[in-house]
């Protein structure tokens, strides 16, 4: 297939894609039971396995001259040796110690003591294997902007205070995204889509609200590409301003045409349509997807009138009529992939569970930012589960981790409070009493009440729900044997988590970034022993600082360090 890359030079925009012409990025286009406890009963601990021994600081793979060579590549073989395997697919099941072998792109077993001829080994004792996360909203273009909005809300509420004054909707889309060039969306993409990859997502949907010309469009799907990460483009409107020759969302057809023509690529697409753009805007948004039949996502959350407007989706009266004019016959269907689904009517949610749309939760922006409170009772009360997303780096941290704890502690928290708040019978109290037995202070939870998150639930929320809400399940999510290998390695054996006694549960309460040592995508490593590869992250550090600077300058807002003091 053509490159696109050396067509985008041509239009002058070097200065940030020349890495690849050196070299640096690579790939154009191209609980089912405590199973630590529940293998030892089958007989692994009896085989000599000690999950607790000291282990190697990080696995390596044996007996090959050059061990990273064309992984990925097809008929490439090669074999994750001896780790706490967690499929995340009850078919397959978890394993204390079990092998991966993967075969080019896709992994062909999951089990214990595999037979791998000749295949080289990556030694995973001491680590955990599981499928890399999958974050399914981010606004990747926002990269340059971390932590510029740290104290802010959504909209300005004429308070005064810090999170009151500077906002997103003031600063963020109306201040600096009228500003960004092309170069400046691919710089900010590519960087943003390498820090996640180093913390073990191997799955975004690019949320990339900069479509201002089709130059910035072709500069953000690069980067998706050049990132070597599997990503869902994510074809949204341009935020604040654009120029005359603004084209969403017809462009959506050159992009699909030129882009998209193929399935077997780490990048897809998404069509945007968001609803508070107006029913005319978002008419031909909808149209337009489900002409190219792809996904149509939207932001749905408290403000911007965004709740009648779900409403009349749920009536099949969305958009507008022949006369140009609402009502129209647009309603909510299974192409739907709604984010945040924050102050939503019964209405609203009832259409979104009987057409089996997907919904996305940024649990930590929404608690942060003012989107409402985040639905996880609701989507329980329906019977649906969310996927999980980062959101903003100009608030909060990308890191997935981050995403699986704020989850769980908040239902926590809430389902906690609701079983406290069912009062305390009259002293004096027997603690020796049986739960729900007179006397005894501690209450039953009552019948209604859904159970408090376990970390197995925020790591099927993490990987494959989000491979489900991205329609990217029959390629990703689990460790299943036919998917494609798109793997992490974390190291157990750190100060921060060893001993190791669950696993579930080292995972989502105790790890973060540092643990992360290996990340493959499509069966190529990208990450190893704890070093991205691939990047020279130094110069792109430099290049992204260069587009910060530009970005505060033509937006006119200074740089202050201190800004919330």
């Amino acid at each position: 297939m053509q490159s696109h890359h050396s067509e985008w030079l041509e239009r002058g925009d070097a200065s940030m894609c020349k890495l690849c012409r050196q070299g640096i990025l690579q790939n154009h286009f191209g609980s089912r039971r405590n199973f630590l406890q529940g293998a030892a009963a089958a007989g692994v601990a009896a085989a000599g396995l000690n999950l607790f021994a000291s282990r190697p600081a990080a696995a390596q793979f044996a007996d090959a001259a050059d061990p990273l060579q064309d992984t990925g590549r097809l008929n490439r073989r090669y074999v994750i040796r001896g780790g706490s395997v967690m499929s995340m697919d009850p078919k397959v099941g978890d394993f204390a110690e079990a092998d991966v072998l993967v075969q080019g792109k896709h992994i062909l077993a999951v089990g214990p003591n595999l037979a791998a001829g000749t295949a080289d080994v990556i030694d995973a004792r001491g680590r955990i294997v599981m499928p890399g996360f999958i974050d399914t909203h981010h606004h990747q273009f926002e990269t340059a902007l971390r932590s510029f909005l740290a104290d802010g809300v959504l909209i300005n509420d004429g308070s005064g205070t810090p999170s009151g004054s500077t906002t997103y909707f003031e600063f963020i889309l109306n201040k600096f995204a009228p500003v960004y060039r092309p170069q400046d969306v691919y710089i900010n993409e590519l960087f943003g889509a390498l820090s996640q990859l180093d913390d073990g997502v191997t799955t975004v949907h690019d949320v990339s609200q900069i479509h201002h010309t089709p130059q910035h469009s072709d500069a953000a799907i690069q980067a998706l590409f050049d990132s070597g990460r599997r990503s869902a483009f994510g074809y949204f409107e341009g935020a604040g301003s654009n120029p005359a020759n603004y084209a969403y969302p017809q462009d959506a057809f050159r992009i699909n045409k030129r882009f998209f023509s193929s399935s077997d690529q780490l990048v897809s697409m998404i069509m945007g349509g968001e609803v508070y753009l107006g029913p005319q805007i978002y008419q031909q948004s909808w149209t337009i997807g489900r002409q190219l039949g792809l996904q149509i996502a939207a932001h749905i959350l408290s403000p911007f009138g965004i709740r009648p407007i779900l409403d009349q989706l749920a009536q099949g009266q969305g958009g507008v009529g022949p006369n140009g004019q609402p009502p129209g016959k647009l309603r909510v269907g299974p192409d739907n992939l709604f984010i945040h689904m924050t102050g939503m009517s019964d209405q609203g949610w009832q259409a979104v569970h009987d057409a089996g749309a997907q919904v996305s939760v940024a649990f930590p922006i929404e608690m942060n930012m003012r989107h409402g409170m985040p639905p996880i009772l609701k989507l329980q009360s329906l019977g649906m589960e969310p996927s999980l997303s980062v959101d903003v780096e100009c608030t909060m941290t990308a890191d997935f981790f981050t995403q699986m704890r704020v989850c769980m502690n908040l239902q926590r928290a809430i389902v906690n409070q609701m079983i406290l708040d069912q009062g305390f019978p009259p002293n004096p109290v027997d603690w020796g009493l049986p739960p729900g037995a007179a006397g005894n202070p501690w209450p039953t939870p009552p019948a209604g009440i859904p159970a408090p998150l376990t970390t197995r639930d925020a790591l099927r929320y993490a990987t494959m729900n989000g491979a489900k809400a991205l329609r990217l399940d029959g390629k990703t999510g689990s460790l299943t044997p036919g998917k494609e290998a798109d793997i992490i390695i974390l190291d157990a054996t750190r100060i921060n988590v060893a001993p190791l006694n669950q696993v579930p549960g080292a995972v989502v309460s105790l790890m973060d970034r540092t643990n992360v040592e290996t990340v493959i995508v499509a069966g190529k490593v990208r990450k190893w022993k704890g070093q991205l590869l691939d990047a020279d992250l130094n110069r792109l550090r430099q290049q992204l600082e260069a587009s910060r600077d530009y970005l505060f300058s033509a937006a006119g807002i200074p740089q202050n360090l201190f800004s919330s003091q």
